[in-house]
């Protein structure tokens, strides 16, 4: 088992490496690593490039988050001999795999000099496979609070945080269900989520973080 969840990680690790920031802007005949921010991130590509470069960044990313996390649930093959709830963990737990590996690559890619994003776009794309109900929750906190603030890096941290709460408190109001794993996993990808924007967050408590302006 642990050597089929280092398969995945590593799988999901070459799939999040490939950082679709620096190819679309080098489409557009900009390195994006040096316009802007710097950063290799879709908000980043709509600031230099406009909204039909980030936004199809933004849908890369996602999907490549997807994919990552995914993976598992295609090829892993489970003993069929096994009761429900324990194969439905290998396979939570192998897609996991896949989701950090994936992640990590985003972040740390093995092509950039162990540079990358942020990783909100790939977190969303892996996070509809995984935890599919709390991200579409964080989706829609995502959007009230860049409406209300124009701060993406503020919208984004609001998203992670409201996983593990969801996890939390769903199944007090709800028939949902979420257990230990899940729990903890939404907690640690809060806390991977809040550490990846630690610089956006000093900008936000300055007041010189960038917003996006409303157009006319």
């Amino acid at each position: 088992m642990l050597a089929a969840l280092g398969i995945f990680a590593l799988l999901g690790y070459l799939i999040g490496s490939v950082n679709f920031a620096v190819l679309v802007a080098k489409k557009h005949g900009v390195d994006i690593l040096k316009e802007g921010s710097g950063n290799p991130g879709a908000t980043n590509v709509k600031r230099v490039l406009g909204k039909g470069p980030g936004n199809l960044v933004f849908a890369l990313d996602a999907l490549k988050g997807f994919v990552g996390a995914g993976l598992p649930t295609l090829i892993l093959e489970v003993d069929p001999a096994l009761p429900v709830a324990e194969a439905r963990q290998i396979v939570f737990l192998a897609c996991v795999a896949g989701f950090v590996g994936t992640l990590l690559g985003h972040c740390f890619s093995c092509l950039l000099k162990f540079k990358g994003g942020k990783g909100v776009a790939s977190t969303i794309g892996g996070l509809l496979v995984l935890l599919p109900i709390p991200i579409l929750i964080g989706a829609a906190i995502w959007g009230v609070v860049f409406m209300l603030s124009r701060y993406v890096s503020l919208a984004s941290i609001a998203l992670g945080v409201s996983l593990p709460l969801s996890c939390w408190l769903l199944p007090l109001f709800t028939k949902l269900t979420f257990g230990q794993p899940e729990f903890w996993f939404a907690a640690a990808i809060a806390a991977f989520n809040v550490w990846t924007h630690r610089s956006n967050i000093g900008r936000l408590l300055a007041g010189t973080e960038s917003r996006f302006a409303k157009k006319a």
